[in-house]
C-alpha cells in the first residue's frame, strides 16, 4: 500500500511537470521564431511585412482564354475574354449566369481545358463549379473563379483555354 501511494505521488508530479512543459513550450517557440525570423508576419512596430511571392515566375506570361457555353434556360458568359497571368500568380476572373425563366432553377458548371496537357497545371482555389448553383426567377449572379497556373507548366504552353458549360440540374427546379 505504501509503495502504491509513493508511485501515485510520482505519477502526479510527472503529469504536472509534463503539463507545465507543454504550457511553457508555446512562448519558447514564439520567442525562438522571433529571434530566428521564422514565421514572423508583423513587425514589432505594428507595420506588416510583405514579401513578394517567390513562387511566381515573372519571366513567363500565359494567356488564359475564357469561354462559356450553356445548356438550359441560362444566359451564361464570362465578364472578360482573356487574362494574362504569370505562373504561380493568384488570379480571379468572373462569370455571370442569368436565369431566363419565371421559376427557380439549379445548375452546375463543368470545366474543360485546352490543351488537355494543361489540365493538371490549372489549380483552382475557389470556383462556382465546385457545387450546384440555384438561381431564382429572372435572377442574375456573378461567380468568381480564383486560380493559379502551376509553374511546372511546360514552357512551350503559352495559351490555355478555360471553358465552362453550365447545365440545368434535373429534378431541382421548383414548379411554377
Amino acid at each position: 500500500m505504501r509503495m502504491n501511494k509513493a508511485m501515485m505521488v510520482k505519477l502526479v508530479i510527472f503529469a504536472a511537470l509534463m503539463g507545465g512543459f507543454g504550457y511553457a513550450l508555446v512562448p519558447v517557440y514564439e520567442h525562438l521564431c522571433e529571434v530566428l525570423g521564422i514565421n514572423v508576419l508583423t513587425q514589432r512596430d505594428g507595420t506588416v511585412q510583405y514579401d513578394a511571392n517567390t513562387q511566381v515566375d515573372r519571366t513567363r506570361k500565359i494567356t488564359i482564354e475564357l469561354d462559356s457555353n450553356s445548356q438550359g434556360p441560362w444566359r451564361f458568359r464570362t465578364t472578360q475574354r482573356s487574362v494574362d497571368v504569370h505562373p504561380g500568380e493568384l488570379t480571379t476572373v468572373m462569370y455571370e449566369v442569368v436565369n431566363t425563366l419565371d421559376r427557380k432553377v439549379a445548375g452546375q458548371a463543368i470545366p474543360s481545358y485546352a490543351p488537355q496537357a494543361a489540365t493538371p497545371h490549372f489549380k483552382k482555389v475557389e470556383c462556382f463549379c465546385f457545387q450546384q448553383q440555384e438561381l431564382g426567377p429572372k435572377e442574375a449572379k456573378q461567380f468568381p473563379v480564383v486560380f493559379f497556373i502551376d509553374p511546372a507548366l511546360p514552357k512551350e504552353t503559352k495559351t490555355i483555354t478555360l471553358s465552362y458549360t453550365f447545365f440545368e440540374v434535373a429534378g431541382v427546379s421548383a414548379p411554377k
